[in-house]
């Protein structure tokens, strides 16, 4: 019997989850929480084989819990789930040391084949995501320009960012104008977009 622990914020969302492992005859719900700080001691309470965990839990993430159980309960393999998967996504889930990834739309046959696949240790993905990922390009902004876009994404106008990172406006723009070129957006907002979705930011 596969024991698992499901964290998911939304209650209906949750409930279907657990439903839908508790139908497995060879599956077990042993825990529930709403977030990612509760994940670590209810592992440690109830020792389940998986952790299937929501990617966007409020306060700590899914990618936080996956790597505080990396170094709390490394038994426990993580089953990371996303309303939105990208690639992206799944090399930061990996990154993270979980050993799945899967769309919350998937249906119940392919969860139920996931959480097995990680209870025996072996990596759970599908395939298109796992193609999109290896397909996806590599980085190209170098450091300073992603400090340059992090600080965007934040809202920080041109002179903020000036302030904040101890450059000149003209130089903030120079970098813009290449991240742009580089991301290949229509502009800044355009580039935040493409480097969170790719992952990179």
């Amino acid at each position: 019997m596969i024991g698992i622990l499901v964290a998911e914020h939304l209650p209906l969302v949750r409930r279907g989850l657990v439903a839908s492992l508790e139908g497995e005859t060879d599956m077990k719900v042993v825990a529930e929480v709403a977030t990612g700080e509760e994940v670590p001691p209810a592992v440690l309470r109830h020792s389940p084989e998986v952790a299937v965990v929501d990617l966007a839990l409020p306060g700590l993430d899914g990618l936080g819990v996956a790597l505080r159980l990396r170094e709390e309960a490394p038994r426990c393999g993580v089953l990371l789930l996303s309303h939105d998967p990208s690639p992206g996504q799944v090399r930061q889930a990996f990154a993270a040391h979980a050993l799945g990834f899967m769309s919350l739309r998937s249906g119940p046959e392919q969860l139920a084949g996931g959480v097995r696949l990680v209870a025996s240790g072996r990596r759970a993905v599908d395939s298109e995501l796992a193609v999109a990922a290896l397909r996806s390009a590599d980085n190209p902004l170098t450091p300073r320009e992603l400090d340059v876009l992090r600080l965007v994404a934040r809202g920080a106008k041109s002179d903020e960012i000036a302030d904040e990172l101890f450059l000149s406006v003209g130089t903030v723009r120079n970098h813009l104008s290449r991240i742009i070129c580089k991301t290949q957006a229509r502009n800044r907002l355009d580039a935040v977009r493409i480097a969170g979705h790719s992952g990179w930011l």
